[in-house]
Formats: structure tokens, sequence, C-alpha cells
């Protein structure tokens, strides 16, 4: 039996992808078994055990950004925190880490090294982050989500998925998905979602405009979350919803979109075929953009700055390439060139061959 230990979390970014190749694991070896390793303070605390993984858990431990009280006390910390990880792997017979990143990974990374046992490391974001980086100088078994991503050792295999999105048929569940949220079939769907909290700028712009989308022949479903207190229009064809736990049928229903450039959600639109208009978080470093540039340099979506996307881009610049529907499916089969549709298989191949290799071919001096 073969016992992997996954590590990452914090964020849906670190954990969808870490529980995405979780479940392929479990799927292709049904006799192995998978531990998660997390906090007690991120989203994996609640995710993981409701997806049926135990949970190990280790104190966070932060990388310092700049010279403080926390740097002073981060290198015990972080020692501590490997020495932790290798009593798990000691203790629990781990055969294989992977690591996808977030405050667990780094001395993750660094303990499986140590215990020699075979490292795996994921990258979502076209920018990579500090855990990941540390982690792909100790292994040669590096994938990434996106082609342009910079990181030692990588190769793309995209991004892990989850089995309703791997396994959805747009075509053959359109039908469903525009019964499902009161949709017109005559009419193509502008999808809006900014995920699970909402992005409000997207909103407030949407509903501004929105009488303009309708009016190119078009209808809108506008997912808007949690923080969105406005689920009601007069407008005839504009679907409001707060929250979605189908969002397969929303991408099964959705001819365009406008969305932030999340890593999941750019994965997700490109390995489907959905071309969309991405406003991308106008905070952080800037990864939100690079996320979406595959799917731009392809064709296959457009980027608008958080500050430009007003009502007035949408009349001039939106609704026109809307009325233009060959461009619309021009647009969507140059997306879905740029998808990685079988990323979490990709990854149990990657994570395969690693331990498949002898451990003086898998470790990096």
């Amino acid at each position: 039996m073969t016992r992997y230990l996954l590590a990452g979390g914090g964020t849906a970014g670190h954990v969808n992808p870490l529980l995405a190749v979780a479940d392929r694991l479990s799927a292709v070896h049904p006799d192995s078994e998978v531990l998660v390793l997390g906090t007690l303070e991120g989203l994996e605390a609640r995710l993981v055990p409701q997806r049926g993984y135990e949970l190990v858990t280790i104190a966070r431990v932060v990388f310092p950004r700049r010279p403080n009280a926390a740097a002073l006390r981060f290198p015990r910390a972080f020692r501590d925190s490997v020495a932790d990880i290798r009593r798990i792997i000691v203790e629990r017979k781990i055969d294989a880490l992977v690591g996808f990143g977030g405050y667990v990974s780094g001395p993750a990374y660094v303990a499986a090294w140590r215990e020699k046992i075979p490292l795996v490391v994921h990258e979502a974001n076209t920018r990579p982050g500090i855990a990941n980086r540390l982690g792909a100088v100790l292994t040669t078994h590096v994938g990434t989500a996106f082609r342009r991503t910079r990181l030692l050792h990588s190769r793309l295999v995209g991004m892990p998925l989850r089995r309703e999105i791997e396994e959805l048929d747009r075509a053959a569940s359109r039908t469903e998905a525009i019964r499902a949220f009161g949709l017109d079939p005559r009419k193509p769907v502008l999808l809006i979602t900014g995920g699970s909290q909402g992005a409000m700028a997207i909103n407030e712009t949407i509903w501004k405009a929105a009488a303009s989308v309708l009016g190119a022949g078009w209808q809108i479903l506008h997912i808007a979350g949690a923080r969105w207190e406005r689920l009601n229009s007069d407008l005839v064809g504009y679907q409001i919803l707060q929250y979605s736990d189908r969002m397969d049928l929303a991408l099964a229903a959705a001819d365009f979109a406008v969305a932030r450039a999340g890593a999941a959600t750019v994965s997700e639109f490109s390995a489907l075929g959905v071309p969309a208009a991405y406003v991308p978080l106008p905070i952080g470093n800037g990864e939100q953009r690079l996320n979406a540039q595959d799917s731009v340099d392809a064709g296959g979506a457009i980027v608008v700055a958080n500050a430009d996307f007003t009502p007035a881009w949408v009349d001039h610049s939106l609704v026109p390439l809307l009325e233009d529907r060959a461009a619309v499916a021009a647009m969507a089969a140059r997306a879905l060139s740029v998808g990685v549709l079988d990323g979490s298989d990709r990854m149990v191949d990657l994570i395969a061959e690693a331990i498949a290799l002898p451990p003086s071919a898998r470790r990096v001096r």
C-alpha cells in the first residue's frame, strides 16, 4: 500500500487542486492511503474532512516579507515545523509527498527532501509562490497549470479540476442548464461570476450595463456572490443568483463570460472552451493578469483592467463583440486550444514517475 501526504491549504486556490488530485489518486489506487497536511486556520480545516480525508495539522509558519519581530522568530519556527513533518512522515510511513503551495508546503518540502522520499510540486498560478519556488529546487518533478509559468524543473500538467468539470459535456448538458436557471433556449448566455464572495466592481458595472447586453440579443446569468444584495431585476433575461452549487451547469449554459482571472476560473473556462473577458483583481502581485495571458495570446479571451471595466466599456467594447457571433465562436475554439482537461491524471502520472525513480535519481543535491 502506498501512502501519500498531500500538503497545501489556506485558500481555495491551494485546496481545490489538492482535493482533485487526492480523489484521482484514490480512484486510480484504491488500496492507497491519502493524508492531507494543513493547518487549523485554513480552508482545508473544513473542506478536507468534508471530502473524507484525514487532515494532519501543524502550526502555520508564514514566510517573512519584511524585517520585523516575526522575521526573527521565523528560522526557529521553520525548523520546528520541518521536524514535526519529518516525524509525521516516519510515523505514518509516508511514501511520497505532493505539495500545492501555501503555508505548510515550504517546511513539508524540506522535510520530504531530508527523509529522501519522492517529492512532487504543483504550481497553480503563473507567478509561483515562495514555497513552490523552494520546492522546485528540491525536486525534478514540478507540474504547472499554465504554459507561461517559469519554475525550475517544471512541465505543463494543467490544473487538476473537479470531476464534474472534467466530465462535463457542455452541448449535451445545455438543455438541462437552461432549464435549471430559467433561461431562454433561443438566446446566447453571458455568464458573470466573481467567485463565492463576488467581485463588487464587476457586479456594479453589469448591473448598470445590463440593458445594453440584453439589447444585443443576449441574456445574463449573474452569479453575484455573498456580498451582493440586489438579487432581483425588472429586466427580462437578467437572472441574478447570489450563489450556485451547480457551476458545471452555469458553464454549460455560458456562451461568453466575464470574471476575475483566478487560476481555477481561467483553467476551467479554457478547458471547456468558454471565451471570456477577464477583469483581474486589482490587488496583489498582478498574478491574475498573468493567469489569463495564455488564453489571451491564443485569442480565446480579452483582459480589461478593473478601473476600466465600466458601463461605458461594456457599451463600446463588450457589446460589439457579443453582437459578432462568429467572433465569439472563434474565441471559444481558441480558448479550448490552450485548455487542459486532464490535469488530475497528468499529476497522478507525475507522482507515479517520481515514485518509480530510484532514490539516487530523484534526489536533487
